[in-house]
């Protein structure tokens, strides 16, 4: 049955062994579209004939006749098959696929699960999510993430304690491929008995306590320009870090003070936390920390600055991201310090 689904529904039915035959799988999060995808196999396959029924394939590599026959061939010595095809936008208008695929799935086949990905930040296409089981894998919100990353540890036999998670969360980021790869490289230089600490994490990751880009950020809001040029050189060194990265979180994060300071400034100030995580929780920002603990911060913080100050800091951080972009000299620590200038020189004016 055709329809739009969370990836959480996806699991837990998959889980239950209730599998559809066709899925389609979009949204920005191709980390949890392979999981989802090892999870169907897993259901759907024994381990002793998958070899025999599970193929992967990329779009650019099949054509009509090739996809007509990748989704007819019948299973061998078992119930079903279990066909991926990813990167499905690489197919643009190929008419001729296009029509092979629309007619497979008026009238899939009983035996086979395909399964159709579709690359982050890609539009589906009407035809087939109405047609398939649509997936929309959507970043997941901080108490999700952080709930993930305890189990891929796991899954690779570690134990992050609260401290080194925390401390993870905020050196990498939101990004799963890099939490992923980071969590593999601690399971091959720690200890396998007791928790990993926040001192393993740091020296493993490269990024000290107090150096992460969230520490940069809040800096800036309280106004200590000196420390957040400082840190520059040291945070943009950090592995996945960029100074698109730094604008992007620091963006959102005035943004959302500035809806503190919008609260402060009307009728209802006495309800500014409460506001600014509703905005929070409306926005769902990826890279954040815990939102209610962020709320917390940005109506703190929105005491401190005033309207003009914010709209300022936002207009400055604007031009740095937009010089980053289009930028072909690679001098992000440049940029970035114009910009904590611009701001400071903004605050000492007023």
């Amino acid at each position: 049955m055709a329809g739009t689904i969370t990836f959480d529904s996806a699991y837990r039915a998959i889980k239950r062994g209730e599998l559809a035959p066709v899925y389609y799988l979009t949204g920005a999060e191709d980390v949890l579209k392979d999981e989802l995808v090892g999870l169907i196999t897993e259901q759907a396959l024994d381990v002793g004939n998958r070899d025999f029924n599970f193929d992967v394939r990329t779009a650019a590599d099949l054509g009509g006749e090739s996809l007509h026959a990748l989704v007819e061939t019948p299973p061998m010595l078992a119930e079903r098959r279990v066909v991926v095809v990813r990167n499905l936008e690489q197919w643009r208008r190929n008419a001729k696929v296009w029509s092979v695929l629309e007619a497979y799935l008026e009238h899939p086949s009983p035996s086979t699960v395909l399964v159709l990905v579709l690359g982050a930040g890609e539009k589906p296409q009407s035809r087939v999510t109405s047609r398939a089981v649509t997936v929309e894998v959507r970043p997941l919100n901080p108490d999700r993430l952080r709930r993930w990353v305890s189990t891929r540890a796991e899954g690779v036999g570690i134990v992050l304690d609260e401290d080194a998670a925390t401390h993870l969360l905020e050196a990498v980021g939101a990004d799963l491929s890099l939490l992923a790869l980071e969590l593999e490289k601690l399971a091959a230089a720690t200890r396998s008995d007791g928790a990993v600490t926040a001192t393993e994490v740091a020296a493993l990751v490269g990024v000290r306590r107090g150096e992460t880009p969230h520490d940069w950020v809040r800096a800036v809001l309280a106004r200590d320009v000196t420390r957040a040029v400082g840190m520059l050189d040291v945070v943009l060194s950090a592995a996945g870090v960029s100074g698109v990265r730094l604008v992007s979180l620091l963006g959102t994060t005035l943004v959302g003070v500035r809806v503190g300071r919008a609260c402060l400034d009307g009728r209802d100030g006495s309800q500014v936390e409460r506001q600014v995580f509703d905005a929070i929780r409306a926005a769902r920002p990826p890279g954040m920390g815990s939102w209610r603990e962020e709320a917390a911060a940005w109506a703190r913080a929105a005491r401190q600055w005033n309207a003009g100050e914010l709209d300022a800091a936002l207009a400055a951080v604007y031009e740095a991201d937009r010089l980053l972009k289009a930028t072909t000299v690679r001098d992000e620590g440049g940029i970035l310090t114009d910009m904590l200038l611009h701001i400071g020189m903004r605050r000492a004016a007023a």
